[in-house]
């Protein structure tokens, strides 16, 4: 590592190979204390843009890397890319030309947060993202989950098998904490504080690095009793496992979730970040507190949570009904 980091500070890194800078910044972020699922996602895009360098036949080496690359790996991305390209749990429908402006900025945030450290570190003459900009991402409106919709989705799940109840103890904590999946993986039976009701999140493993505690149901409670009970047999800290007993991934959340709604008859395209999403929007809709609310989704500025003071469409119909004009104009049928 000394090595690496001393070659590329006297060859200036002209020719330095980009396995040999990437090494130089994980090993960086791991000695910040970076989460292993941080560390993960930096490896995963870093391979990623390997895979277009390769494709293109280009150098894997500093010189190579220039802002019009760059944009030309964005434009490659968003594009030329098909989405779920070589998964082999994706039929081929799914697999749709271009990625989404979104996911591309996720994966160019890791490369130039590499080339950001390398160049304010002084392992390299200039940072070629530097003035590479974003992808440009369209402002959707958030589509929530009904009442009636998160109901029947909680009755798919087979309790009677653990992945069932596992699924099913995950998405009351996702519904009933607003817990980032990443956030929800990471929980530690040592988390949990039944005494006082909450479940902590600890910073290391949160988006924004601040720890924070939430309150959750009785019930919600009983469930990661019953759950971290039947998890005494395995070897592991953490509360959501496989049934080998390793730490459950992301991906086959996802994959579980998606088969439950669909066997629940949900045509919505359902994703994990949807139950954040829904729970907030329906406690705002119910008269909540946005800071209270802000301060359990461990939101640090304000303008992040105000977009879900937006009314639900159940709220727009019932104040339409109660005090629409045409009430006054048109006689009742």
């Amino acid at each position: 590592m000394v090595n690496s980091y001393e070659f590329a500070r006297n060859a200036g890194s002209g020719d330095m190979r980009l396995d040999e800078l990437f090494e130089i910044f994980i090993y960086a972020k791991l000695s910040e204390g970076k989460s292993e699922r941080t560390i993960e996602s930096y490896t995963e895009y870093y391979r990623y843009f390997c895979r277009y360098l390769d494709s293109c036949g280009i150098e894997k080496v500093y010189s190579s890397v220039t802002p019009s690359l760059l944009r030309n790996y964005m434009g490659w991305m968003l594009y030329g890319q098909r989405k779920w390209d070589g998964h082999k749990h994706k039929s081929e429908k799914n697999m749709t030309q271009g990625l989404s402006p979104t996911t591309v900025n996720t994966k160019m945030k890791a490369i130039k947060a590499m080339f950001r450290f390398l160049h304010e570190d002084g392992v390299i003459p200039h940072n070629p993202a530097a003035r590479v900009g974003k992808a440009r991402e369209t402002e959707n409106e958030i589509r929530i989950l009904t009442v009636e919709e998160l109901q029947r989705l909680l009755r798919a799940p087979d309790k009677d098998t653990y992945p069932g109840f596992r699924d099913y103890v995950a998405l009351h904590v996702l519904i009933d904490s607003f817990a980032r999946a990443g956030e929800l993986l990471s929980l530690k039976a040592s988390n949990v504080d039944f005494n006082r009701g909450v479940l902590h999140f600890e910073a290391d493993i949160v988006k924004t690095r601040k720890g924070r505690s939430v309150p959750v149901s009785s019930y919600t409670l009983r469930l990661l009793m019953i759950l971290i009970h039947e998890n005494a047999n395995f070897e592991s800290e953490y509360i959501f496992l496989t049934k080998k007993g390793r730490p459950l991934r992301d991906d086959r959340l996802r994959e579980r979730i998606k088969l439950h709604a669909k066997n629940a008859g949900i045509d919505a395209n359902v994703f994990l970040h949807q139950f954040r999403h829904t729970a907030a929007a329906m406690f705002m809709d119910k008269g909540g507190s946005l800071r209270c609310l802000a301060a359990m989704l461990g939101h640090t500025d304000l303008r992040s949570t105000m977009r879900y003071t937006m009314p639900t469409d159940r709220a727009l119909k019932e104040q339409h009904a109660a005090f629409s004009l045409m009430n006054d104009v048109v006689s009742p049928l």
